[in-house]
């Protein structure tokens, strides 16, 4: 318990906000190599799920490529393409490696979203007269948003862990202090930065949780419908609770 204590006085001492890697400064890189990694990943990723799920082709090689992504272990990864890409180059390796960490899970939000909409009110939109990018901006893109956020959910918070690995190649981070820690057992420098990254990843994810209640279309609930096959009478029962 004392431990806890020293760590948290540890994130709040006026040195924190002190020397070349302070604090602030620290938590300011974790989070840009962690919005720029989410970013690019998305811009690959929801376009390529999009098709996907709205042709229904590509699918089975899109979950194997997924699932290849998540089994290569990112610290590897990153000491990799740091050898490729050279010294001069480990922003731009350490972004790749975060990038392909965070492609599965929104590449596999963008298709799950579309996959799981009604097909009969997609066949109701063709039956409108909607041409195919209609109903894919109009039909598809906002009731398949709520899963897609929660595929970008789900990557923002595996990577801003995984940032943490980016100071082993001195790159700053919340990481640093952890990492600078180990050698000298200073086990409450230690714990003080895993509660930091922690914290990050609370309010990404609480923040990411509002977002997603928010793009739910209006009419939409979340609650279980009757079933359309019902009598009345059988939906009545269903809808109304009995009453003793």
């Amino acid at each position: 318990m004392n431990l806890f204590a020293d760590a948290i006085a540890w994130i709040f001492a006026p040195e924190r906000l002190e020397g070349s890697v302070s604090l602030p400064l620290a938590i300011g890189q974790h989070l840009a190599y962690t919005f720029v990694s989410v970013v690019v990943a998305a811009l690959v990723a929801v376009p390529l799920g999009w098709a996907i799920g709205h042709t229904g082709r590509g699918r089975e090689v899109a979950v194997a490529v997924s699932g290849a992504a998540r089994a290569v272990p990112s610290f590897g990864l990153l000491v990799l393409l740091v050898l490729i890409f050279g010294v001069l180059h480990k922003p731009e390796a350490a972004v790749v490696s975060f990038v392909l960490l965070a492609i599965p899970s929104i590449l596999a939000g963008a298709y799950s979203g579309f996959e799981a909409i009604d097909r009969r009110v997609i066949d109701a939109g063709r039956a409108m007269g909607m041409t195919e990018w209609q109903i894919l901006w109009r039909i598809e893109v906002p009731l398949g948003l709520p899963l897609l956020i929660g595929g970008l959910r789900s990557a923002t918070l595996q990577v801003v862990a995984t940032v943490t690995i980016a100071a082993y190649i001195n790159l700053g981070g919340v990481g640093y202090f952890i990492i600078q820690g180990v050698p000298l057992r200073d086990f409450t420098q230690i714990l003080g930065g895993a509660l930091v990254v922690v914290a990050l990843a609370l309010v990404l994810d609480g923040l990411f949780a509002v977002l997603q209640h928010l793009v739910v279309p209006r009419g939409v609930s979340a609650g279980r419908t009757p079933d359309v096959r019902a009598t009345p009478t059988r939906r009545r029962a269903v809808v109304e609770p009995a009453t003793e």
